[in-house]
């Protein structure tokens, strides 16, 4: 521990990246999240935590060392919090500031699970929370999502994805409206810095669920945070005799203790609906390589003296997620089953976390855990014949343990009982019997991944084999790069569960399993967990799988997928991330940056309505508008209708703003729309626009 740590910082300071030496980083960790392992261990857990603590200090790095979630921190390392929401966090010194090292944007996916996103509203107001108490640093997780390349998904059953609804999806591409409405939220507080830095907040009520934070400082700044925690009501309140309306579940902030610049739930920058478009690139011709499972105990597996069954990882040792564990069973001809009775069962016990079953070289069936209980049990009727048969099990591993104690101590693969029932003399259990291992594939000992190994074998034509969905199988083909800039990613959809390579770089896992989850909308009113906003259902948890364009040629790339299940790997294609539309909607008083005075700065106290912005991605520029309202529209992005009230110029107006151009601006009042089309009643303005490419 102390090796790396060391090895890691020596490396930061050779290319002088702290602050002390004039770089970047401001802040270092030491240990992560280990409050909860601490505790559990006791004294040993403690007398690590305050061993690496003073390890870490005496690297001299020049800047503040934080350890997150532990809530022992000994001095000078300050503790910090992580989670969705930090407002009740008080460091465990009153002279250490309070820091939000990991303010959770959304949550990670699992194959099989649903996706999960966080409504921007609810993060913003997380956030707001934590500094109207006086938080002093917040670092979004994740700020960029990311994908988990290869096998190092970040846990059993993680998908390949790791989005996690973040502001700059995985792709890399700006989310709308998260990127946009926390940019928004940043900037008010940074307008209330001189306040926030120089006095701690008084707090006064404004009702059952409202309060005012106000910092007011000697020097004459003033700063206040106006909080409505009501998850169903808007609420009027009453405050330096002004009246402000807060909605529900949110926080307005008013830098100069009087005006309001921007409210958590009121979000007024765009909302873009992002799409996976076919590109111009064509597959060449598929070829296929049956993985042979005639040949498995060839030599290159392994036979254990003992009988029993073995760990996988401990045989693996994490070479490959596949480990084959193989017996045989003699059925005399006598059994009954073979003259027409019922077909016996095979029983598989595994402790994750999925198995393929074949029984003389046939699949029979397979089962799989999840991540919350990665053990399972597979049961089917197995067709077996009179003689020696063999029992082939394929197990397979999707991702190492990342989190708990001892989680080496975990276990991976078929530790049984494995047991076969239905025979005249009862059952037969077959654990303890000999058995013998295979490591990996053949395709994977042979490279055939990799523009190197793939002409160790013979490839068919795809056409030549008689069954797309055989078990099994390598696929290859060759692709050029589609033309343009846009993010890439391969679709899935017509395959099972495998693995991708591109020139021999490997994209990952993929299984297109049907998300089971409950995915009836949400609200972003209330207290945030994963189960709360779930989007997916009954599609692939993952679909598309991101695919870099760095790691491509002009031309002839090699794309190798090896299926597990069945697949029909014609259905795959290489598709392009781009915006297909851009929404906004503002109502006529907005909460807007530009209607902020000090008095003392001798401005007018003018009003600035407020503006839609509209936005397509480089290289696109607004086709069409789909919609347009000014009055009292309903609906959200995508499905926008109009209301009671509307002006019949706003679609004209719209499209002599906008069409053409790649981003447009249109002011939010009566006389862009030529007249009020109903007096005395707040109005807004809704817009749905297409982008297209050049």
């Amino acid at each position: 521990m102390q090796g790396f740590t060391e090895k890691i910082v020596g490396m930061m300071k050779s290319e002088r990246l702290y602050e002390s030496q004039g770089g970047p980083i401001i802040l270092s960790q030491i240990e992560n999240e280990y409050g909860a392992q601490s505790k559990l261990l006791g004294s040993a857990g403690q007398n690590y935590v305050n061993w690496a603590a003073k390890m870490a200090v005496e690297t001299g790095t020049g800047v503040p060392w934080v350890m997150c979630k532990e809530d022992d921190a000994p001095d000078p390392v300050i503790n910090t919090c992580n989670g969705f929401y930090c407002d009740y966090f008080t460091p465990n010194k009153p002279y250490k500031p309070s820091i939000w090292t990991e303010a959770w944007s959304g949550w990670f996916s699992e194959f099989g699970g649903p996706n999960h996103e966080r409504p921007v509203q609810d993060l913003a107001f997380g956030v707001a929370r934590f500094i109207q108490k006086g938080g002093s640093f917040v670092n979004y997780y994740m700020y960029h999502g990311g994908t988990n390349f290869g096998r190092t998904a970040g846990g059993p059953f993680i998908t390949t994805s790791y989005d996690y609804d973040a502001p700059l999806d995985e792709y890399g591409l700006i989310r709308q409206p998260k990127y946009g409405h926390l940019k928004e939220l940043h900037k008010a507080i940074k307008m209330c810095e001189r306040a926030l830095v120089s006095t701690d907040p008084a707090v006064t009520s404004l009702g059952n669920f409202q309060q005012a934070h106000v910092y007011s400082a000697k020097s004459g700044d003033c700063a206040a945070f106006l909080s409505n925690f009501d998850t169903k009501s808007s609420v009027r309140v009453m405050f330096n005799n002004m009246h402000y309306n807060l909605p529900p579940w949110s926080i307005s902030i008013l830098p100069d203790c009087r005006n309001v610049v921007f409210n958590t739930a009121k979000v007024g920058v765009q909302t873009s609906q992002m799409q996976m478009l076919p590109t111009n690139t064509r597959m060449f011709s598929w070829e296929s390589f049956d993985e042979d499972i005639s040949s498995l105990d060839d030599g290159s597996s392994i036979t254990t003296t003992t009988s029993g069954l073995l760990e996988q990882i401990n045989v693996t040792r994490d070479t490959s997620d596949y480990l084959w564990y193989i017996t045989s069973v003699d059925i005399g001809s006598s059994e009954s089953f073979l003259r027409g009775g019922k077909l016996p069962t095979l029983i598989v016990q595994s402790t994750g976390h999925a198995v393929h079953v074949f029984i003389n070289g046939q699949l029979s069936g397979s089962a799989y855990g999840t991540r919350e209980d990665r053990r399972f049990t597979y049961t089917g009727t197995v067709n077996l014949r009179a003689g020696t048969n063999r029992i082939a099990l394929l197990s397979v591993a999707v991702g190492l343990p990342n989190v708990g104690g001892h989680f080496e101590t975990w276990n991976t693969g078929i530790l049984g009982p494995v047991v076969l029932r239905g025979f005249d003399q009862g059952k037969l259990d077959l654990s303890w019997q000999k058995w013998t291992y295979q490591v990996g594939l053949k395709g994977e000992a042979m490279n055939l991944a990799s523009p190197n190994g793939i002409s160790s074998v013979e490839w068919m034509q795809s056409a030549l084999v008689s069954d797309k969905n055989q078990p099994l199988t390598w696929h290859k083909t060759y692709f050029d790069a589609p033309d343009g800039d846009e993010r890439l990613a391969l679709d899935m959809e017509g395959m099972g569960k495998g693995q991708i390579w591109i020139n021999g770089l490997s994209i990952g896992r993929y299984w297109t399993a049907l998300a089971a989850g409950n995915c009836n909308g949400c609200s972003y009113a209330g207290t945030f967990r994963p189960p709360k906003c779930q989007v997916g259902c009954g599609q692939p948890t993952q679909r598309w799988y991101h695919v870099p364009r760095s790691w491509l040629k002009p031309d002839h790339n090699l794309l190798v997928v090896f299926e597990e299940l069945g697949g029909d790997p014609s259905k795959i294609s290489l598709v392009k991330r781009s915006v297909s539309s851009v929404c906004a909607d503002v109502s006529e008083y907005h909460p807007n940056i530009r209607n902020w005075h000090i008095d003392s700065y001798g401005k007018s106290e003018e009003f600035h309505p407020p503006k839609v912005h509209l936005h397509c991605s480089p290289g696109q520029t607004i086709s069409s508008i789909k919609f347009a309202s000014f009055g009292t529209p309903l609906g959200t992005c995508g499905n926008y209708e109009k209301g009671v009230c509307h002006s019949s110029t706003s679609h004209a107006t719209l499209e002599k703003k906008c069409i053409g151009k790649p981003r447009c601006t249109v002011t939010v009042s009566n006389s862009n729309f030529g007249q009020d089309p109903c007096p005395n009643v707040l109005k807004r303005l809704s817009v749905e626009a297409v982008c297209a490419p050049n």
